[in-house]
């Protein structure tokens, strides 16, 4: 039985209704719905009585919520004593240009929960460093994107999300179902300073050594590509804004959005952040 089972079972007990709940908790019903399943399966019992108006708590779910309060309310003190005597009340944390959505939302909100006294403070990075200063140590922990050098660092996949071509609206590739890279070989791209993590530069540029603008940031990977009619690569479901769009590429893996943070840290905040931000991003 998981404390996060827990928590979940005690938001729908709250709320008597499994859709409020779910958006309470900042996640999609299905997965809500498939936990409290599992919980009902392991403890041999229901625990709600279920209605197209909603759901009522059984005998056995008015027990479990009592319980569930109290095992929660103390595994909080639990953590707020570790981190205190840790000495770890504040973390950094570093977010790459595009590492936001549905997942940040609710690991934000998960993490508040949890730590409702520590600072979290922000470093937003450019696309030209995807450890988010991990390496050189200006911050703790860092939400970002693979692949890059990961000497030193522990890393954990968070989701995969596939990626297109970024095209000026009026190119005549535009209106393509799909693409390939060969598409696009003979083209000039943006590409990253020199410098710049060769693994994180290869991959969005497609493999290969191109030529064309340097940009450091999204706003002008999409200024290139407006301006100067060149191309590169984006992520599939990215808004590209006026004047351009994005085509799907079938030959490049997916974008990896990751959690990673130094090697042998053992400040119990960052493991708590990882832990969440793993949660946060399952659905």
């Amino acid at each position: 039985m998981e404390l996060r089972t827990l928590r979940y079972f005690v938001a729908v007990a709250e709320e008597l209704h499994f859709g409020r709940a779910a958006a309470r908790l900042h996640m999609s019903q299905p997965p809500l719905s498939r936990a409290i399943k599992q919980l009902e399966t392991e403890l041999g019992a229901a625990l709600f009585d279920r209605s197209p108006g909603g759901v009522t708590l059984t005998s056995v779910g008015a027990v479990l919520l009592d319980e569930a309060r109290a095992l929660l309310a103390q595994a909080d003190r639990v953590r707020g004593r570790v981190a205190a005597a840790a000495g770890a009340t504040a973390i950094t944390v570093g977010i790459l240009g595009d590492s936001t959505g549905p997942g940040a939302t609710r690991l934000a909100a998960a993490h508040r929960r949890r730590h409702p006294h520590a600072e979290v403070r922000v470093r937003g990075t450019d696309l030209t460093d995807p450890t988010c200063g991990l390496h050189a140590g200006a911050v703790d922990v860092a939400l970002t994107r693979g692949p890059f050098d990961e000497t030193g660092l522990t890393v954990r996949a968070l989701r995969a999300d596939p990626v297109g071509a970024l095209l000026r609206a009026d190119d005549v590739l535009a209106g393509r179902d799909g693409l390939k890279l060969a598409d696009l070989a003979d083209r000039r791209w943006f590409r990253f300073p020199a410098g710049t993590d060769p693994l994180w530069q290869a991959y969005w540029n497609g493999g290969e050594p191109r030529e064309g603008p340097v940009v450091r940031a999204v706003q002008e990977c999409r200024q290139a590509v407006l301006w100067n009619g060149t191309v590169g690569m984006t992520l599939l479901d990215h808004e590209p804004g006026e004047g351009l769009t994005v085509v799907p590429l079938i030959d490049m893996p997916p974008s990896r959005m990751v959690v990673a943070w130094r090697q042998g840290d053992t400040n119990p905040v960052i493991r708590s952040f990882v832990q969440i931000a793993i949660a946060a991003h399952e659905d």
